[in-house]
């Protein structure tokens, strides 16, 4: 740490505009950035005085001289604590286990959110947000049906249950919860749930573009529109005529940029900037914050017409501190997936980590989880991951999850907010929903596990308004 407090950063990157972000974005959290062009010049800088004074080292695969692995093992060699993040285009989870394996903390992906380099220098520093490798979501793929997505907790197959009903509509689809709780997940499974499903569903961070490009990557320019408008650019609505179009954090959107959002949703036109006529688009919209969006509304920072206009129908995944029994399930399920990765293979995982990792709060939800299963995955030598594959998590200390919340039994409430039991009703409502998540959806299962028949099951589910889909 420097002199008057600031954190230092040794950025390695030949590019110079690259330079100039990276350390504008860190500046925003209070860190000064050094640099060093190339792999000679970053081994030398660690013997000087800010050498010796760095908080943690960022490097662009991409530079120069060497390859990035036998750089973050020099490196690594040379100061065995300074946290080492990797900054490439390469999203590849195999790069990210070589990486890993070389000495790498954590792993970010080109282009950078800027939220997600802060929390990624937070977390390197030992912030309360765990160590995690922030864009793996992106790179394990998620695309899932409902009755695939994992979860029995009664909130969140009633959140997945209103989802499934609304995939069969046009309308707009709001979801929102917090980050990492699997929001995107959900957007695909209401977009392969449509009508929609056999067209292309486009993929839009609101967050992480710049706002003097949101308008031009949303709708597209004609050559010429603006300076260094050299080619003529197809907007991302264009791209999924037909078919869904996913706003990620839709309210870091710039009002100007809503203005235009709102018009296509009443009208269903697009104009790219500089083109002279409009054109049709069909599109399905579902957009997600991490944001209480009527909170923005209330501040001013959104239009309530539009907020509107998105909430047609509104899913609230709930947080995975709220669900804790589902980390079980959640954890062998994720496992399953980080197997088929490449340079990875299958691992089980004992009762002594399950029994940490439900003990843990995970303020990164769904993501943290599966990125703290990954980093362990890689690094494991045994057969199953045992708690000791968790030392961050272990080193938190296990933050009990909701204290004060209502004694459960499987992720079942017994009790309302008051002390007194729930009706039987609403609990058995609860059980069945319990019982379809745990098993995915098969009826005949499920009806065999509760000791009912089939056509007692589906009278149970009129009866108490429950959709197979929760």
């Amino acid at each position: 740490m420097t002199r008057n407090g600031q954190r230092l950063l040794l950025l390695i990157d030949d590019e110079p505009a690259q330079r100039r972000l990276v350390a504008a974005l860190a500046a925003r959290a209070g860190w000064r950035a050094i640099f060093a062009v190339d792999g000679e010049m970053a081994i030398a800088t660690l013997g000087t005085q800010d050498g010796m004074q760095l908080d943690a080292i960022l490097l662009d695969h991409c530079a120069p001289d060497a390859d990035a692995t036998d750089l973050i093992a020099a490196l690594r060699e040379r100061r065995p604590a300074l946290p080492i993040l990797m900054l490439t285009a390469n999203g590849s989870v195999a790069y990210a286990v070589a990486a890993m394996r070389a000495g790498a903390t954590d792993f970010l992906v080109k282009p950078l959110a800027p939220e997600r380099l802060l929390a990624a220098l937070e977390t390197a520093v030992g912030g309360t947000s765990s160590g995690e490798l922030r864009p793996l979501t992106e790179k394990i793929p998620a695309l899932l049906a409902f009755d695939e997505i994992v979860g029995s907790a009664p909130d969140f197959r009633s959140a997945l249950a209103i989802a499934a009903k609304a995939a069969r509509a046009r309308i707009p689809v709001l979801v929102e919860g917090e980050s990492g709780v699997g929001k995107e997940v959900v957007a695909e499974a209401i977009h392969a749930a449509s009508p929609r499903a056999k067209k292309p569903m486009t993929a839009v961070n609101c967050g992480a573009l710049p706002p003097n490009l949101i308008e031009s990557e949303l709708f597209g320019h004609e050559r010429g529109a603006f300076t260094g408008a050299f080619e003529r650019k197809v907007g991302r609505f264009a791209e999924a005529d037909g078919g869904t179009i996913f706003l990620d954090e839709v309210g870091d959107m710039p009002l100007d940029a809503q203005v235009k959002l709102l018009h296509v949703l009443q009208t269903g036109e697009i104009q790219p900037l500089g083109a002279r006529h409009a054109r049709e688009v069909d599109v399905r919209v579902i957009a997600a914050t991490n944001r209480k969006l009527l909170d923005e509304v209330e501040a001013g920072n959104f239009r309530e017409d539009l907020y509107y206009r998105l909430n047609a129908v509104q899913v609230t995944i709930p947080p995975l501190r709220e669900r804790a029994g589902d980390i079980p399930a959640l954890a062998r399920h994720l496992l399953a997936r980080i197997a088929t990765q490449p340079g990875l293979r299958p691992l089980g995982i004992t009762d002594d980590a399950l029994q940490l990792l439900g003990g843990y709060d995970w303020p990164g939800n769904v993501r943290q989880l599966q990125n703290a299963l990954f980093r362990a995955a890689v690094l494991c030598e045994g057969a199953a991951l045992t708690r000791a594959d968790f030392p961050q998590i272990a080193s938190m200390g296990a933050r009990r999850i909701a204290p004060h919340s209502s004694p459960t039994a499987g992720g079942v409430t017994l009790f309302n907010p008051d002390g007194n039991m729930r009706q039987l009703e609403d609990i058995e409502a609860d059980v069945i929903r319990l019982a379809i998540g745990h098993y995915r959806g098969r009826m005949t299962e499920v009806a065999r596990r509760l000791g009912i028949g089939r056509s007692t099951l589906y009278r149970k589910l009129g009866e108490l308004g429950i959709d197979n889909a929760a």
